[in-house]
């Protein structure tokens, strides 16, 4: 059997959630030379986020680390000169490229949902498409059913703070930024980040040649 430690998947997403504002908050600590240094003393000082424990704290920030190193330097130092809303797409992107469960949810659940019949997405499939990884996965087997349910009600709760989804239901929408903002991940290899949120055919040729310009 597979071992555990050698899955792609993780539910540490459930330990740290969207946290946007807390990731520009230690940002500019995860851009320094000595950030390992910086960030111990972030957990026992808690002079950026504002979180009541150390372990709390100490949680977060090993997924702040993660998601910095999912992405190379120059994305983050182009994340801190986006707009407000253009940083909420990119936080969503680099959740997707941090965490295999939320990519693989978001292209094998919402995404099909949005071009059937039936543009809602809940709670139940995530955890559906979770109990079939589990069939190849020993990693995801060992999850309970209360990991499951906590990191499909993570998954939705990001979904609607991107604004993908309905505050108070599981109705799908696309999201709005200019055609510039969006050719951004044309220009640094990840179109595929386009239809990840659910852009029409239309609006993605549109903006792809926009990129080329």
């Amino acid at each position: 059997m597979k071992k555990l430690n050698n899955s792609a998947y993780s539910a540490g997403l459930t330990g740290c959630g969207f946290m946007l504002s807390e990731m520009i908050a230690i940002l500019p600590i995860l851009l320094q030379p000595n950030a390992e240094d910086l960030l111990r003393q972030e957990i026992y000082k808690n002079e950026y986020l504002s979180m009541r424990s150390e372990a709390t704290r100490s949680r977060a920030i090993a997924e702040f680390k993660r998601r910095y190193a999912a992405m190379p330097k120059s994305f983050w130092e182009d994340f801190l000169l986006m707009t407000t809303e253009e940083q909420r797409i990119a936080m969503f992107f680099v959740i997707l490229k941090t965490y295999r469960i939320a990519f693989d949810c978001q292209t094998n659940v919402v995404l099909k949902r949005w071009i059937s019949a039936n543009q809602y997405a809940y709670k139940s499939d995530f955890v559906n498409l979770m109990n079939d990884h589990s069939i190849v996965d020993d990693f995801v087997l060992s999850w309970t059913d209360a990991t499951k349910g906590k990191v499909a009600s993570t998954l939705i709760t990001i979904l609607r703070q991107v604004g993908l989804m309905s505050a108070d239901s599981g109705q799908l929408h696309s999201i709005y930024l200019p055609d510039t903002s969006w050719a951004y991940y044309y220009k640094i290899g990840e179109p595929w980040f386009l239809d990840a949120c659910l852009l029409e055919p239309y609006e993605v040729e549109r903006i792809k040649q926009s990129a080329l310009l």
